[in-house]
């Protein structure tokens, strides 16, 4: 009798029979990234304004798509502007002052990848100089900015705003999505996230600004410039940073914004000067008493998710029926995910003493047990079966699916999901009427709040209602407290 944990065809039939809606959505989905050449005419004119490690990553990325080009680049820090100018690769003009930058009619759109502070401020000017944006998470840094960007882009329709959250374009969590639509995962109740570094995070100094050869206030000056994650004024710490990205997961498998949200954090290892937590454990609550578990520390990189082989993050999501562990990976590891159906549970086995009557072995409760089931990757629409499919294809594609299900392959996104939506903004850009980006404008704004929020309940040790936001930051309104 087969194992009822085993793989078998009948699951594999219900894993990709999940994909097709989200296969046709995408017309070329799973074909290979292919780039164009196009008139420059045919191109969105774009400038860069934040050329440090984030900016730099996404100039590359920029590389895989002929849909933008790269006219000028900005930064105040002289050695990332040298390093912006030579990842775009194209000779752009080259601007201490972004505002420089934004004068000139023949840029389109600005990406923006600055620190936190300066995202509103930027993507403000960029709106008024007439410019589609996209702007890295977090999108706003303070309450007041979550009305006036909400307010500012209303008198801007005709203009493009899309934040970078990068799982929104992932074909992997559009599948998990879809599998929940589809009652594939029964009722999800539960996410639970996770952002485990060990590390410091700080990022070395120049040893010119550093003691004995400086002194101790250009020393600070200079890393707060660099280290600008480490300090309040400029950053929201790893709730802006790490946790924003996997509460806007939860925003969205869930379908909803959470209700209110507590939480715990501190600064028990890194005892440097820094005044944002180095490890933080938040709990939101959504709709229906459905909740997202959250926690991020600096002292332990294990990941117990998709069977220890990644690092670092990862999302469960969990149902009554199912579960899909799931990351978005890295430009060295792919994307991916594993389905788990729910076994149904099994009454602990009766006890008979010779020829005494039956009697159930119980301690206080009756026990049950389950054995668990085996992952199942996450199939992608290349992986799905169609009905133009001639029998080869479907017999390959089956094969595949056994293969992926003996560790011998695994699915893979032909496409980075970094590089896919650099692409879709600039899709956008050229038909703002008709195309929409998928992380828009109220998507960033939520993912704002939820930071704004977490870090306020930490601060003040209460729990945070998520209506309080409302108020807070309107003007003869109290402002958000902070904790040194």
């Amino acid at each position: 009798m087969a194992n009822d944990n085993d793989v078998t065809r009948r699951d594999f039939v219900k894993a990709a029979g999940a994909v097709s809606a989200v296969a046709s959505a995408l017309p070329a989905a799973g074909a290979p990234f292919i780039q164009k050449v196009r008139a420059a005419n045919e191109q969105v004119q774009y400038g860069f304004i934040g050329t440090g490690s984030r900016g730099n990553y996404l100039l590359k990325h920029l590389h895989e798509t002929d849909l933008g080009r790269c006219v000028a680049v900005c930064d105040n820090y002289d050695v990332n502007l040298k390093k912006g100018v030579a990842t775009a690769g194209n000779n752009p003009a080259a601007y201490a002052d972004y505002r420089e930058l934004l004068a000139r009619k023949d840029i389109d759109a600005v990406l923006i990848a600055v620190p936190l502070y300066e995202h509103f401020p930027i993507t403000k000017d960029s709106l008024e100089a007439g410019k589609h944006v996209f702007c890295e998470k977090s999108l706003v840094h303070k309450a007041t900015e979550v009305h006036e960007l909400r307010a500012l882009v209303a008198e801007h329709p005709k203009q493009v705003m899309q934040v970078g959250l990068q799982r929104r374009y992932s074909l992997f969590y559009q599948t998990a999505k879809d599998m929940i639509a589809q009652g594939v995962l029964g009722n999800v109740t539960h996410i639970r996230g996770q952002w485990h570094r060990n590390s410091d995070q700080r990022r070395p100094i120049p040893d010119e600004y550093k003691p004995p050869k400086a002194s101790q206030a250009v020393f600070q000056q200079w890393d707060r410039k660099i280290n600008w994650r480490m300090y309040r004024e400029y950053a929201g710490g790893n709730t802006a940073e790490l946790a924003s990205h996997q509460i806007d997961v939860a925003d969205w498998m869930f379908g909803a914004t959470p209700e209110y949200v507590i939480g715990v954090g501190g600064i028990d290892t890194f005892k440097d000067g820094r005044d944002t937590y180095d490890n933080i454990q938040l709990i939101y609550v959504y709709p229906n008493g459905r909740k997202l578990l959250y926690s991020s520390i600096s002292t332990n990189s294990h990941l117990d998710l998709l069977q220890a082989q990644r690092q670092e993050f990862g999302e469960v999501i969990m149902g009554t029926a199912g579960t899909i562990e799931i990351t978005i990976g890295d430009d060295r590891n792919p994307a991916t995910a594993l389905w788990y159906r729910e076994p149904k549970p099994v009454s602990a086995p009766v006890v008979k003493k010779g020829d005494e009557k039956t009697a159930a072995a119980q301690a206080g409760a009756t026990m049950t047990t389950a054995a668990a089931s085996r992952g199942i990757p996450l199939l992608l629409p290349k992986d799905s079966q169609m009905a133009s499919d001639s029998f080869l294809t479907r017999e390959a594609k089956f094969a595949r699916r056994w293969l992926y299900s003996k560790g011998i392959m695994v699915p893979e996104e032909n496409v980075n999901p970094v590089t896919v939506e650099l692409e879709q903004f600039f899709m956008c850009c050229k038909d703002p009427v008709n195309r929409k980006p998928k992380a828009n404008l109220e998507v960033g704004l939520n993912d704002s709040t939820a930071v704004i929020l977490s870090n306020m309940a930490m601060d003040e040790h209460r729990r945070v209602d998520f209506s309080e936001m409302q108020a807070l930051g309107l003007p003869g309104q109290a402002q958000a407290k902070t904790k040194a």
